[in-house]
């Protein structure tokens, strides 16, 4: 077969491969001597072209683990890597139990293996795959024309999914890298490809235009919505379920305008806060319009454990079912409750200083020394009773001593402390001993629950697992930061019939929690900090708060420390102690702390491919 050479562009590099055959580019045999114009004119070697950009897509050889796709951008799949990485453990949020390479990212030094991130097919290689897709998006767009067994319903949702994904591509490099050139053709041999960097604004509205032309394929190709409303027969079970959709285009073009709109990306000031709300409260109409709606309490973790999908869900990617000991979980759960000691999972344990986020039943606010003496002296809070009358959220998204555990854990809850006996001490079961080289228990006191469906070694059952890349929640807390900011705390958005206030306590509401008191809403300033707040809470663990954090420029103080835990001692119980535990808040030590400088706002490129630059400016190496 004829060999060729493909130009693709990676970075700002343009790369040279020359493989024997074209089936490691298009993922399509062609042993039967199929051709360019056969793949793009067959509807099934169309179709088999475009969807490498989901699943599978390896280029390079047989080794690596196939994953340069649209999956690199998904938190949970992040996750689930050797490295043990989540990106909440790469922040203050959380402190993975293993001290590995995630302590040395957070603690400012990433430029050693920052190839992992890029070009490593056996890591994450997310830069890479990002252009990869971003290409094979381009490349459908343009040769759409040539399909020819095919309806032109079918052609116009290739092309919402090209637009769709190529938008989620550019958007992931742009809050990971930084602001990039906008690719919507395909690189040739002779085209420039050192090619500027857009604003981070202009990348922004860029991914904002190509949601919206995405939501015009949706539509004609009847779209919007894949699967029946609620009530309906095949209702969340769709042959396409996990495929994008006009209302999941319209949700991301509003989540790239707050993105816009925010600090670290604003150059248009008040203009861009109003662009952002009024685009998330269209994506909300729509939502509606087609029936999506917020779970119920009882429900809310199904959008992460239990089932495929749910109906707040606008766009997921569904893991598989999972059994109590796969090995996905290397990130996210600690070897603990796989129930072997040479098991190596790391875990993620939530920092006492996010859990402090998480208020009092009653809206009391607990992140600082002041704020919890208001909630003492209102009767609200205990020092040593801390888990009482907390937040519903708090006991769905976070195992804590003495809290709920599923299984045969004793007493059905979670044992997390240590007493003195024989002036020795004796440890419990979820801080295991047997776990500590290395460290795989909790050096935090509390380990995560939210994104976790409790199985473990004694309760040893399998469990969906899907990624809620972008849910109805998420577009009420979107809308409520950008009509605070353009019109604030009780003016709705032109058009729209509700306040940022009422946004937020929808929210709230939906899981059982009080309104925000009224001394936060009356001026944006003052209700900006809960709207975090609740964003943080809300979205808790599921990948958001890392890049929260840079575009509010709030990292530098996030990541200031102390990362604080909880020392827990089991004691008698007397006045001082009314629940038989001592609790200590403690600082974690030295390595496990975090350390921000400015260039951690974007990851560095490879310093290679930075002296290949001139036009393309590189970002600073950390």
């Amino acid at each position: 077969m004829k060999k060729y050479i493909i130009l693709f562009l990676l970075t700002a590099v343009f790369m040279v491969i020359t493989p024997s055959c074209l089936e490691d580019y298009l993922d399509v045999s062609y042993e039967a001597g199929v051709n360019e114009e056969e793949v793009f004119s067959n509807y099934q070697n169309f179709r088999s072209f475009f969807y490498g950009v989901y699943e599978g897509q390896k280029y390079y050889g047989t080794s690596g683990w196939r994953d340069y796709n649209i999956k690199l951008a998904y938190s949970l799949y992040f996750g689930s890597w050797d490295q043990k990485y989540t990106w909440d453990g790469l922040t203050d949020a959380a402190d993975p139990c293993r001290y590995m390479e995630g302590h040395t990212f957070r603690s400012g030094q990433v430029s050693a293996f920052i190839n992992k991130f890029t070009y490593d097919g056996n890591r994450r290689p997310i830069l890479e795959s990002m252009f990869l897709v971003i290409r094979k998006c381009n490349m459908v767009i343009k040769n759409i024309d040539k399909l020819q067994d095919a309806t032109q319903e079918v052609k116009d949702d290739f092309l919402a999914q090209a637009h769709f994904v190529r938008a989620l591509a550019h958007f992931e490099l742009m809050r990971l890298w930084g602001p990039m050139p906008y690719l919507t053709k395909v690189i040739g041999p002779t085209d420039q490809w050192d090619i500027p960097r857009l604003s981070k604004y202009e990348t922004l509205k860029r991914v904002a235009l190509d949601m919206d032309s995405s939501a015009v394929y949706f539509e004609k190709c009847k779209k919007m919505r894949r699967d029946p409303g609620p009530g309906q027969v095949g209702h969340l079970a769709d042959a396409e379920q996990a495929r994008p959709t006009g209302v999941a285009a319209k949700a991301y073009k509003g989540r790239a305008l707050l993105y816009a709109a925010s600090p670290l990306n604003n150059d248009k000031g008040q203009t861009a806060w109003e662009d952002a709300a009024k685009a998330n409260w269209e994506a909300i109409k729509i939502a509606l319009q087609y029936q999506y709606d917020l779970l119920p309490a009882a429900d809310y973790k199904k959008n992460y454990v239990g089932v495929p999908y749910t109906n707040e869900q606008l766009y997921a990617w569904n893991a598989g079912n999972l059994s109590w000991n796969n090995g996905f979980f290397q990130g996210m759960v600690s070897s603990i409750f796989n129930g072997t000691s040479s098991n190596t999972n790391s875990g993620l344990c939530p920092t006492q200083n996010f859990v402090d986020k998480f208020e009092t039943k009653w809206g009391e606010p607990l992140n600082t020394p002041e704020e919890r003496a208001a909630a003492i002296a209102a009767g609200h809070y205990s020092d040593q009773n801390p888990y009482k009358d907390r937040d519903p959220r708090f006991y769905i998204d976070i195992v804590h001593n003495q809290g709920a555990l599923a299984g045969t854990w004793t007493g059905g809850k979670a044992q997390i402390y240590y007493e003195i006996k024989d002036g020795k001490a004796v440890y419990s079961e979820l801080l295991d001993q047997a776990f500590i080289n290395p460290t795989r228990y909790t050096s935090t006191g509390y380990y995560i629950k939210k994104i976790w469906a409790e199985n473990s070694i004694k309760y040893q059952q399998s469990f969906h697992y899907t990624d809620p890349l972008m849910r109805l929640g998420e577009l009420y807390l979107n809308y409520a930061e950008a009509a605070n900011e353009a019109y604030g705390p009780n003016t709705p958005a032109p058009g729209a019939d509700m306040t940022a206030v009422q946004a937020i306590n929808k929210i709230r509401n939906r899981i059982g929690a009080a309104d925000v008191l009224p001394q936060f809403t009356s001026s944006k300033e003052l209700f900006r900090e809960r709207i975090k707040n609740e964003r943080n809470v809300e979205l808790a663990y599921e990948g958001h708060y890392y890049h929260d954090i840079r575009r509010w420029k709030d990292a530098p103080k996030a990541y200031a420390g102390p990362i604080m835990g909880m020392d827990i001692e089991k004691v008698a119980v007397n006045a001082t102690y009314p629940t038989g535990f001592k609790y200590t808040r403690v600082a974690l030590e030295g390595l496990r702390q975090t350390r921000w400088h400015d260039a951690m706002y974007y990851l560095p490129f490879n310093t290679d491919d930075n002296f290949k630059m001139k036009n393309f400016v590189p970002n600073i190496v950390w």
